[in-house]
């Protein structure tokens, strides 16, 4: 062979590999990115329904030790995150920057708005019937007007975080599958190119395991580092999020982190294992005719 061929075929090598390893990067990043989502979905489920709101309007005239008793009482119940205390006059400096003008001058410095306790429900109690439960037991109080929440809103919520996890669940599932596939398939192709070499191994009295290690152990290697490349990937997408939200994605979930990243290692090793292992053993197999029709 002269050089020019030799330069020729270990850009070739070079380029499949580079290929096959960008391949199964890919995919892995796919997986893992779709792992963090999993993963997440409990923190992102209680986020969502701990933000369900229950306003509690008070009655105009009444003191703020009054107001602030039945917040005391409300904070210790069973069932209730977190309780805020709006003053009228907060509640009406927020109107005004979400009008943009003072509504208060139109109406003689009246300022119709009253004060309320902005009322945030666990995640196990952010339910419609749990809502009632608390509406009724807070409008028996004497100093309450009105208790508002809104009914269709929190039942949507409970139904779409339902369906939305059942979803992740199928969508998931059919991702590993055709991972699983698209990988082999890209290992299958770079064995191709070694088939005749394979088979002359074969031929000079190798056995089938020592044929077989070197192109398991080459993959294992190469699913090795296509996981860590996508871990790499993973961790730059953890940092912007981190960014943007970040009361969902923070240090508090490295064990999620950690248990996300070693099954990416291992997804990314153990398919590439196995898919060598049956790529090989099919060359081993196969007749000297059909090697070249393949």
């Amino acid at each position: 062979m002269s050089k020019q061929e030799d330069r020729f075929a270990k850009r070739r090598l070079r380029t499949s590999y580079l290929t096959s390893l960008t391949s199964i990067t890919l995919m892995l990043f796919i997986l893992g990115f779709f792992g963090l989502l999993i993963m997440h979905a409990k923190t992102i489920r209680k986020h969502v329904k701990e933000n369900i709101q229950m306003n509690v309007f008070i009655n105009k005239d009444v003191k703020e030790a009054e107001i602030f008793r039945l917040k005391k009482i409300l904070d210790a119940s069973d069932g209730i995150k977190t309780v805020k205390y709006i003053s009228a006059a907060e509640a009406a400096e927020s109107y005004k920057k979400e009008i943009g003008e003072d509504f208060i001058d139109f109406l003689d410095g009246v300022n119709p708005i009253h004060a309320s306790l902005e009322v945030h429900l666990n995640e196990d109690y952010a339910n419609v019937d749990s809502l009632q439960n608390f509406s009724k037991i807070i409008q028996a109080y004497s100093i309450v007007e009105e208790v508002k929440y809104h009914k269709d809103y929190v039942q949507k919520i409970n139904e779409n975080i339902a369906n939305i996890s059942l979803f992740l669940l199928i969508f998931i599932s059919l991702l590993l599958l055709i991972s699983i596939i698209l990988i082999s398939n890209t290992i299958r192709l770079s064995i191709y190119s070694h088939r005749f070499m394979i088979r002359t191994m074969k031929l000079i009295g190798a056995t089938k395991s020592f044929i077989r290690w070197p192109f398991v152990w080459k993959s294992m290697i190469q699913g090795f580092i296509a996981s860590l490349l996508s871990i790499g990937l993973l961790s730059l997408i953890i940092l912007k999020m981190q960014e943007n939200y970040g009361d969902l994605v923070n240090a508090s979930n490295l064990n999620i982190y950690l248990i996300v990243f070693a099954g990416v290692i291992v997804a990314g090793i153990l398919i590439t294992w196995i898919s060598t292992f049956f790529a090989v053993n099919k060359y081993l197999n196969i007749s000297m005719d059909k090697l070249y029709i393949m």
